[in-house]
């Protein structure tokens, strides 16, 4: 048998400590597993049975995001375990506002250098934010790249897969002139803004991830890396309770150029800003840009909403009990109304 090889770990890819990694998190990526699962970890493909009897005329859904700058914080911070669960929501609640509910999720975790322990830490994030949103993470990538990321960076992405009957799309097209919208609170910027941000906190203001400010509470770092939610369960629950008539996920592009996605053509939105409580982060970044103009905040971030339901106006209240009932807060915050510009109105 000729001898065992080093040129490939010689050029910077360690097939070895990239295949002990894989070992290590199987027990972490079976935990998501269900009995829809049939196949374990290492195969080439994943292989998932979904119950078909539990769907009238079932429909797929299918999403593709990532996680942006906010990586940059987790290079700064060294915290790597959350970042995987910010991935998992923000995918998750893509497909979710068309109704659907996640079934498996698969990854791709690429790094110049293969560390180890951060890998094995962000897979942990991606499988928790799995288990928060009841899908299975059904396989994904590992890439070794020397040469392409700087030296303790990464990135990721990933691709969900969920389900819906095809009468139960929400596609907007029932939405009408009238309609109520009901705003779910973010935790902060969720996955987006993060550019714009880092450079106001970082290079404007001269803070850093460890600098602590009263106004939020903690240090910077731990503001800009919290959760990007999921709002999976409580939205699926209020579908069974409410005539759900569309959903925005708010994210690139803020309230602004993301509720007129699930508004059909000749309809545009009121919304009544202080409604919600908005987190202090968006007053700081705002003063601290010199008083950015109102507009751009509402278009570059999410301004404290992280979903926006249309409801019937008659059940907007009915809506908001049932999300309080199941732990999670709800604001009327604004409505449909006729636009022939079919755009977002911010009072």
């Amino acid at each position: 048998m000729p001898e065992k090889s080093d040129a490939y770990a010689a050029a910077g890819v360690n097939i070895e400590t990239a295949g002990r990694t894989k070992k290590a998190i199987a027990a972490t990526v079976r935990s998501t597993f269900g009995p829809e699962v049939l196949a374990d970890i290492g195969g080439f493909g994943g292989l998932f049975a979904p119950r078909w009897d539990d769907y009238r005329d079932p429909v797929l859904v299918a999403g593709t995001d990532g996680v942006g700058t906010k990586l940059k914080i987790a290079f700064l911070t060294g915290i790597h375990n959350t970042v995987g669960a910010d991935l998992v929501a923000h995918c998750a609640n893509d497909i979710l506002v068309q109704g659907a509910r996640p079934l498996f999720f698969m990854d791709y975790l690429a790094m110049g250098k293969h560390d180890p322990a951060v890998a094995e830490a962000v897979v942990a994030g991606i499988a928790n934010g799995c288990k928060a949103c009841g899908c299975a993470l059904l396989g994904g990538e590992m890439a070794e790249m020397p040469d392409f990321y700087a030296e303790g960076e990464y990135d990721l992405a990933g691709t969900i897969v969920g389900i819906v009957n095809r009468e139960d799309i929400l596609d907007g097209s029932r939405v009408k002139q009238g309609d109520k919208l009901i705003g779910l609170p973010s935790s902060g910027l969720h996955t987006n803004g993060y550019s714009l941000a880092r450079r106001l906190l970082f290079e404007a203001a001269g803070w850093d991830v460890h600098t602590h400010l009263d106004v939020l509470g903690g240090t910077i770092g731990e503001t800009l890396l919290a959760p990007h939610r999921s709002y999976v369960s409580s939205a699926l629950d209020l579908m069974e309770a409410v005539s759900l008539r569309g959903m925005a996920h708010i994210t690139g592009g803020g309230i602004v150029d993301n509720l007129p996605r699930t508004l059909p053509d000749g309809l545009g939105a009121r919304i009544f800003r202080g409604a919600w409580p908005e987190p202090p982060v968006f007053d700081l970044l705002q003063r601290v840009g010199d008083n950015i103009h109102t507009d751009e905040m509402f278009r570059v971030f999410n301004m404290g909403l992280g979903l926006v339901l249309v409801v019937p106006a008659s059940q907007a209240e009915q809506a908001v009990a049932q999300l309080n009932r199941n732990g999670e807060d709800g604001y009327v915050v604004g409505e449909v109304v006729t636009d022939p510009a079919s755009g977002v109105q911010i009072f």
